[in-house]
């Protein structure tokens, strides 16, 4: 069964934690994505790119407005129309009045975690528009009726059999387990989409100030043909995604790459920087681009800016060892694992919504080791607990847990004795189970859902030493 995104927190970590298809999915694709970034970052100078990758997104966010301005500039120099949305409602007013004024009926979409964000493709079908995401991953979950699951590849929750069963169902498909043969039927359906849209949509990977460029990766035809086939083109962009050149736009494409897909380059760079001009075949005649704060600014004024150096590589997620346990739909929202985990809360307002995300890791560091922009999601993550904390929102079990253990470390005596109780206790309960705990209370019990627990030693390391050093001194007397 699939998990139930509106459901509370805890509830959806247990619905994940009990899907065997999901763990067998996700370890699948997880070994591979890893195995394959791992490969082509061996193939370059990957610490110096990741130095020089932090320097020019840590540059373009000390001089955002000015690149704003200047993106802004260019853009409009080159014939297309800018808009600025403060947050999701207004972005998608926007776009739906793009739409309407222009007789929309159907829009086809390539793929665009910032769509997802605002939630535009339910405020388009409000208003009568068939929106279809030609991404084969998020087409394969729109058929399903269900958000993606990784930043990178969405239908990563998703085994094969899975798929087969989807195509059956949706599209009338025969069975098959045949992934060419599947690729074909939807490459069919998604043909005539194209032809008949008149509306393309997609995010924006990142955006050259200098020459007011969008630019966009992929691996399918479908962006180019999103891009490129409808008479209208609006390419949706948070305000973060911008380089200042051409040549700092070559330089976050290979880290994008190799730190996504493990590829030096990917199938399809696409670049787009104005409407068709009358000496052109092809290209749309209306290029509108909506650039997006949404908690943005927000995230800058809070002390979380940091995060928005992310590339959306999925590369944090595909090491998370929590990730790999519960899947992208357990953490409810559009950004999933550690970078959902900071970012998600930071443009939230009000915190009370997501206070459950910044604990969903174990801190362990590995998103930071993966990451091509060497974003510290450990400290962003911690930084995120303490402001829970001090509003008052933190877990309450935990909280309590944490004032206790404060109180007994604030005493010798009380530690001393607190140490002596759990010798004690978990020793007679260690004899009474063959030598180690299989069970405890909860909260404990989520560590012997899964592992014993060793019963505490005879002694303290404090007696231990005392009386080696009582024994010493008896010896030299």
């Amino acid at each position: 069964m699939p998990v139930d995104i509106h459901a509370p927190f805890p509830e959806r970590v247990q619905q994940a934690l009990a899907d065997p298809h999901l763990h067998t999915a996700i370890h699948r694709a997880m070994e591979r994505m890893a195995v394959a970034r791992t490969r082509a970052l061996a193939a370059t100078d990957a610490a110096t790119m990741r130095a020089q990758m932090r320097r020019m997104k840590a540059h373009v966010l000390r001089h955002l407005p000015q690149y704003l301005e200047t993106l802004e500039r260019n853009l409009e120099d080159n014939g297309a129309v800018v808009h600025w949305a403060r947050d999701a409602q207004e972005a998608r007013t926007l776009i739906r009045e793009i739409a309407l004024q222009n007789g929309v009926q159907t829009a086809v979409k390539s793929k665009s975690m910032v769509t997802e964000e605002i939630h535009l493709n339910e405020a388009l079908e409000e208003v009568g528009i068939r929106v279809v995401e030609t991404d084969l991953g998020e087409y394969i979950i729109q058929l399903a009726g269900e958000p993606p699951s990784h930043i990178v590849a969405p239908v990563i929750h998703r085994r094969l059999e899975d798929i087969s069963q989807i195509f059956q169902e949706k599209l009338g498909a025969g069975p098959t387990y045949d992934p060419g043969e599947m690729t074909s039927i939807a490459r069919a359906q998604l043909r005539q989409d194209f032809f008949q849209a008149d509306m393309g949509i997609s995010g924006v990977n990142f955006a050259i100030a200098e020459t007011g460029t969008v630019c966009i990766v992929t691996n399918e035809g479908n962006g180019r043909m999103v891009t490129s086939l409808p008479p209208i083109y609006v390419a949706v962009m948070g305000i973060e995604k911008i380089v200042p050149t051409v040549e700092d736009a070559f330089l976050q494409l290979q880290a994008l790459c190799r730190s996504a897909t493990g590829q030096a380059f990917s199938v399809y760079f696409s670049m787009t920087s104005g409407p068709r001009r009358p000496e052109h075949p092809d290209g749309p005649e209306q290029f509108h681009v909506v650039l997006l704060d949404n908690g943005r600014t927000q995230m800058l004024e809070r002390g979380y800016g940091e995060a928005l150096m992310c590339v959306r590589c999925g590369a944090c997620l595909n090491v998370c060892p929590v990730y790999a346990q519960i899947g992208g739909h357990a953490y409810g929202s559009t950004y999933s694992g550690p970078i959902g985990a900071v970012i998600t809360p930071a443009m939230a307002s009000d915190l009370r919504e997501t206070r459950e995300l910044p604990h969903a890791s174990s801190l362990c560091g590995a998103c930071r080791e993966a990451c091509p922009v060497q974003i510290d999601l450990p400290r962003l993550l911690l930084d995120l607990r303490a402001e829970l904390a001090h509003r008052g929102l933190e877990p309450r079990p935990e909280a309590w847990g944490i004032r206790a253990f404060m109180e007994t470390m604030r005493s010798r005596a009380r530690y001393e004795q607190a140490g002596k109780l759990a010798r004690v206790a978990t020793r007679l309960l260690a004899r009474l189970s063959g030598g180690t705990l299989r069970t405890l209370p909860p909260p404990l019990n989520g560590w012997t859902q899964y592992r014993d627990f060793p019963p505490f030693a005879s002694k303290s390391f404090r007696e231990w030493w005392q009386e080696r050093e009582a024994l010493r001194g008896r010896e030299s007397d």
